[in-house]
């Protein structure tokens, strides 16, 4: 199937249409932000919401009636000499795919949020943001080229800033929204040089004459290998990878709905999205492909060995995340690119609900977040429950829930070009299994041990928050069916997106060409599923059975155990590393160039101006014979430079 690019003038709908997509959330965003203090929280919360599901409703309307690739061309934006960069959406199945994720699970995200931040002070500034970031999402997915695809992804990363420090009035929010704005400072300026070195290699930004011509070189071209390293180093950062993955845990500090935006909708997503986009340029360089598989693999254990030790309800969903975003590098890296697209779906269904979950446990317990002070939350919260166990069998990759679906099939596409990067993913899996049951079990099973004040008001959450649990949950349960295994039948969405890999799929045929016989496949599928049910029943034994609690902050611990807990002491080391010396500078840089230098001449040319304005106010004496007297003086120095021509 050849890739077909149409001209702007044969989208089939009016541009008004495509404009509304990102539009309507823009609108949200300046309502809610300028009428702050006017309108009550449910009225901020239903403005936000119905301005994304007017977005979702749009973008369902030309993903139904989607037939081709096509442009629209809104205006020219940029012409400087022979650059020329229109302002251009878009619309093909990936851009498809990823609107009608932003918008429908955003939506969900936003009508939760009505019950949870019922009793904020700054409601509308909350649903202002959501909805900016929403807009800054929908903008970096309609891009039809590198800068509008940078604009969006600016955008997000300032929301996140925005919606990490929410709660400002807090110096730990604080510092944990300036440390996701620093670090994803680092991974954009990588992002940035790739597009720079993409312009000047294919003097053009736009997608479709980049990768047309892009098509034309040859596999392990030195400069599109450089170009993919510096786009990647961008991915490493928004998508939170090694060794710039720091920021997402932190992230935790907003509201509980913001995790759940960050970690399944919008910024995380953007990284593995543009790899996705920018798929001929990666096919060109393989040595760049076997960077991304490996620090997605590692990426996925290193952060799934944090999770076991965590106790913060919503730190573990973090490094989760991180663990599975590992999950979708490493099946980019072996070209599984339809494939990780598959687990960014299924990921955004279970990990939206586990973040709404956890969300649902923080309202009943009056805030409180550290799963050692849980216990016996089942029978108070029975859908948040159910829903939340839903989440863990699909996180977890038990069959028929989604996860399995998509994370096996990562496996099997892994199995086939690299076997440790399968061992590595196999060990992960069994650790995800183990460590989100660890989570469920300490929460939901046992004896409470929260306050009497806390056990007093456990209660199941309000309608507005439960309904979209509901909903993710079934999504998490069936939402696997679009790519079961080839075995069983047709896997709609690698069907659907194969036009997008078009160009790869040329460059390279074999890579997709290989496929496993059922004998193989089955027996991965066991192997894969045996790994998430052993992590299921150690946990059960560990945490059900014996009864196991996680020890106090302040516990002694064996050597590893404290490695583990203290998260490799990461931190700790970019802190000596970077933070201290820059700090250090900084300091030093105030004292003696800022204070020795800077300052005394500032000051010098102030104290000038004061001591000339000292002076010359004597000349305003406020005798006006003084002034005659002076003017005449004035008068006769004129005539005397102009009669004898000084």
């Amino acid at each position: 199937m050849q890739e077909t690019v149409l001209p702007a003038a044969s989208a089939p709908y009016p541009t008004l249409l495509y404009v509304l997509i990102p539009l309507l959330p823009f609108l949200g965003f300046l309502i809610n932000g300028l009428l702050n203090k006017k309108l009550s929280g449910t009225v901020a919360g239903a403005i936000g919401s119905l301005m994304v599901l007017g977005s979702f409703l749009i973008s369902v309307t030309l993903f139904l009636n989607f037939q081709y690739q096509y442009t629209v061309t809104l205006f020219d934006w940029i012409s400087v000499g022979s650059m020329q960069i229109p302002f251009t959406y878009q619309i093909d199945q990936l851009s498809l795919i990823m609107l009608l994720l932003v918008t429908g699970v955003g939506f969900l995200i936003h009508v939760y949020s009505i019950g949870y931040m019922h009793h904020d002070e700054n409601v509308g500034k909350f649903f202002a943001f959501l909805n900016l970031f929403v807009f800054s999402m929908l903008v970096l997915v309609l891009g039809a080229n590198f800068v509008i695809l940078f604009i969006g992804w600016e955008g997000v990363g300032l929301c996140s800033y925005l919606l990490i420090g929410f709660w400002n009035k807090e110096t730990p929010n604080n510092n944990a929204a300036k440390k996701a704005f620093i670090i994803n400072r680092v991974g954009d300026l990588g992002f940035l040089l790739g597009i720079f070195l993409i312009y000047l290699t294919f003097d053009s930004v736009q997608y479709a004459e980049v990768f047309q011509k892009a098509s034309t070189l040859q596999i392990g071209t030195g400069v599109v290998t450089a170009i993919t390293l510096l786009l990647f180093v961008g991915a490493m950062g928004k998508s939170a990878q090694l060794p710039l993955y720091t920021w997402l845990p932190d992230a935790m500090a907003g509201p509980t709905p913001v995790s759940a935006l960050i970690h399944a909708a919008t910024m995380v997503t953007a990284g593995i999205y543009m790899v996705l986009r920018s798929n001929v340029l990666f096919t060109l360089a393989p040595d760049t492909l076997h960077v991304v598989a490996w620090i997605g693999g590692l990426t996925a254990l290193f952060a799934a060995t944090i999770g076991l030790a965590q106790n913060d309800i919503k730190k573990v969903l973090a490094y989760s995340t991180v663990s599975q975003l590992g999950y979708m590098f490493l099946a980019l890296g072996v070209m599984g690119y339809s494939t990780s697209l598959f687990h960014v779906l299924t990921h955004a269904f279970f990990k939206a609900l586990m973040f709404l979950g956890a969300g649902s446990v923080i309202h009943a317990m009056s805030n409180e977040q550290d799963i050692r002070r849980m216990g016996g939350l089942r029978k108070a919260l029975p859908i948040t429950f159910i829903t939340f166990l839903i989440g863990c069998l699909a996180i977890s990759g038990i069959p028929p829930f989604s996860g399995f679906f998509s994370k096996d099939e990562i496996l099997e596409h892994v199995y086939q070009h690299n076997k440790i990067l399968w061992g590595i993913g196999m060990v992960t899996a069994f650790l995800t299994a183990f460590y989100m049951f660890r989570l469920l079990f300490l929460t939901f099973f046992g004896e409470f041990r929260g306050t009497e004040e806390q056990k007093h008001h456990l209660h199941e959450s309000p309608a507005s928050m439960t309904l979209p649990l509901v909903v993710l949950a079934i999504l998490a349960a069936v939402g696997g069916f679009m790519g079961a295994p080839m075995f069983v039948g047709k896997h709609y969405l690698a069907e659907y997106l194969a036009p997008l890999f078009t160009y790869s799929q040329r460059l390279n045929p074999e890579a997709f060409a290989g496929e496993l016989d059922h004998g193989t496949e089955l027996m991965l599928i066991g192997l894969s599923v045996a790994a998430g049910v052993l992590g299921i029943l150690l946990a059960y034994v560990q945490y059900v059975s014996r009864r196991v609690r996680p020890a106090e902050d302040d516990a002694q611990r064996s050597a590893p155990e404290s490695l583990v807990y203290h998260k490799y002491y990461i931190d700790e080391l970019y802190d000596t590393i970077f933070v201290k010396p820059v700090m250090g500078l900084s300091k030093g840089l105030y004292r003696f160039v800022e204070q020795g230098i800077i300052d005394p001449i500032v000051n010098g040319f102030g104290r000038v101006t004061l001591g000339g304005g000292q002076l010359l106010r004597h000349v305003q004496t406020g005798y006006v014979g003084l002034y005659l007297i002076l003017m005449v003086v004035g008068i006769v120095l004129i005539l005397a430079l102009n009669v004898f021509q000084f």
